[in-house]
């Protein structure tokens, strides 16, 4: 009598990528071609305007990179993301739909189509057409005190134009108006963040390393007091305060541990100063339990100002600067 067994390979990222490429499993999921310097709609949001590419890292990771969210996707994280499942349920789904073991639960639905790997030379651009700040413009910007020289020092630019891939993407209007902060340049490639003020949703468009700090080259060698904050507005008005800032790429970041001894090094005092609202409080706190050394301050909701450019505008400066000195102006002394 024989007995036939039959093993299932253990299932890993290492066993998934040497049966299929990364590119496969990409377009298997989002049912897009895996094409550089191409533009798509996101498959795992809803989104009606093209503002997604996909490239390859010098390490040989394929991403699907959303500008919008400033947010990358490897083949892994894109099944994570559809399923809203754990990391290794994602290889169980891929392995499954792949045929490369048996599941009962899981059942393969679409014709898989093998895709060509993608040349990692050819990595998504942003450029932009500046133009000159109209009086319009500098008004809005001096509403949270941010003057037209605190923007030449932070390099920041009204844009005329905004290209992805040399595809034209956006046009400044007095009804949607496009600034953008220059981050320097990173392969030769430059390195933006868009901002679009008066949209209420996907504010944002940048092609920056998530590591990348706001405000940083703009900090002097030492100082008293530093604030962390969340955006690149909030730097500007602080620094129309007299106080240094920085800020993440994202309010769900923080800085990296290494950069963070360093600017404790260079600053007596750092304040972690994050939005009001259920998101920021909620990230701060998570920031305390890591680095409890730091101070931390929030406006209270009763000024209904979520964060320090909004209470600029809201109370003016006079009433700003007299509202930080019963809180964190008083490191300084």
């Amino acid at each position: 009598m024989s007995l036939d067994f039959t093993f299932s390979p253990k299932i890993t990222k290492e066993f998934i990528l040497s049966k299929v490429n990364q590119e496969t499993i990409l377009s298997y999921y989002l049912r897009l071609p895996v094409e550089s310097k191409k533009l798509y709609c996101s498959p795992l949001r809803d989104d009606r305007n093209p503002t997604c590419s996909f490239y390859k890292s010098k390490s040989g990771i394929v991403y699907f990179h959303d500008f919008a969210l400033n947010k990358s996707y490897n083949c892994f994280s894109v099944v994570m993301e559809m399923y809203s499942c754990t990391y290794y349920k994602a290889l169980q789904i891929i392995a499954n739909d792949f045929g490369l073991v048996k599941d009962n639960n899981l059942n393969k639905s679409k014709k898989i189509i093998p895709a060509k790997e993608l040349n990692n030379k050819d990595t998504t651009q942003i450029n932009v057409e500046i133009q000159d700040f109209t009086d319009n413009d500098l008004a809005w910007w001096n509403r949270y005190g941010v003057t037209k020289d605190i923007l030449k020092k932070y390099k920041v630019f009204s844009c005329k134009n905004v290209f992805l891939n040399s595809v034209l993407l956006c046009t400044y209007t007095p009804k949607c108006p496009i600034y953008g902060y220059y981050m320097g340049k990173q392969d030769g490639q430059e390195l933006w963040r868009i901002y679009f003020p008066y949209r209420k949703s996907y504010r944002f468009l940048s092609n920056t390393n998530a590591k990348k700090i706001q405000g940083f080259k703009q900090l002097p060698e030492t100082g008293k007091l530093l604030v962390i904050t969340k955006s690149q507005k909030d730097i500007m008005c602080y620094n129309s305060l007299g106080i240094n800032a920085v800020a993440p790429n994202s309010e769900c970041l923080f800085i990296d541990d290494k950069v963070l001894l360093g600017l404790q090094k260079r600053f007596t005092y750092i304040v972690v100063h994050y939005d009001n609202d259920r998101v920021g409080l909620y990230n701060m706190a998570k920031i305390r339990h890591k680095h409890p050394e730091l101070y931390y301050f929030f406006i209270p909701k009763k000024y209904q100002a979520k964060d320090i450019s909004d209470f600029h505008k809201k109370y003016g400066r006079k009433k700003t600067l007299l509202f930080l000195k019963d809180n964190i102006l008083k490191l300084k002394q």
